[in-house]
């Protein structure tokens, strides 16, 4: 996979794609990272990129020209009125990242890591041009019902989110399988040694050896877990009814 960044910040970026699990899919070539400054194409000597609104208020407007000639020279092909929506290539997803968007959530970051290509426009000041929402087609993607000071942020959790998800990123194929929102539910609580810690056992059923008990064990904790902090995902059909009755049947973790 490939990922655009424009930003005006890349350097809030380097340190993240260059660690961890991102960077080592970097260095093992499973995506490829690329980070563009935004005042690249910035207007006039001083590579200008905004100014006041019209109408007047506080702070500054991102302008249309350096998005429009930045998405131009990332993708190689004209963008705006009259031409296919930046998002529309085979497999490119083009998102601008706003608070004003869809949100983040696990099946749209399933979505994402199933595209070749994934361009990522971050946001400053006081936002964007509306023609360059009007005029580029770009998915406008949320990570969640606050403001921050810029896109970086979350273009990185999208990052994280998606490239983890990519074949062979993780050591072990399954790790993505067996996680919060995997399956629609939380994680069930996991444990390490020792045995006994400052009172707190580690349930008898993992030490058990019983593999069909322990995965018994943990869908059911999954379950209640899922039902006593975030009951809306087993609203919207995340859990079955069969999974439903495991945690009715005893799901104590002691």
């Amino acid at each position: 996979m490939q990922i655009d960044v424009v930003t005006l910040f890349p350097g809030m970026l380097e340190g993240m794609v260059g660690a961890s699990i991102v960077g080592r899919a970097r260095q093992a070539g499973i995506c490829e990272i690329r980070l563009h400054d935004l005042r690249t194409w910035g207007e006039g000597r001083w590579r200008k990129v905004d100014d006041r609104p019209y109408g007047g208020g506080p702070g500054m407007v991102i302008r249309c020209e350096p998005v429009y000639r930045a998405l131009e020279a990332v993708l190689q092909r004209p963008v705006g009125p009259g031409t296919p929506p930046v998002s529309q290539p085979p497999r490119t997803r083009a998102l601008l990242l706003t608070p004003q968007g869809r949100r983040l959530d696990q099946p749209l970051v399933r979505e994402l890591a199933r595209a070749e290509r994934l361009v990522l426009l971050c946001g400053r000041y006081e936002g964007f041009d509306e023609r360059i929402r009007r005029g580029l087609g770009l998915e406008e993607v949320s990570i969640g019902d606050y403001v921050l000071a810029g896109g970086e942020a979350a273009a990185a959790v999208v990052i994280e989110a998606v490239v983890r998800l990519l074949p062979g990123a993780l050591g072990h194929e399954g790790s993505a399988e067996d996680e919060s929102f995997a399956d629609g539910t939380l994680e069930y609580p996991q444990y390490t040694r020792p045995p006994v810690f400052r009172s707190m056992a580690v349930p008898e059923v993992l030490r058990s050896g019983d593999h069909q008990a322990v995965e018994r064990w943990r869908r059911a904790q999954a379950l209640e877990r899922t039902r006593a902090r975030r009951p809306d995902l087993l609203r919207e059909g995340g859990a079955d009814a069969g999974g439903r009755r495991e945690v009715d049947d005893g799901g104590s973790e002691a």
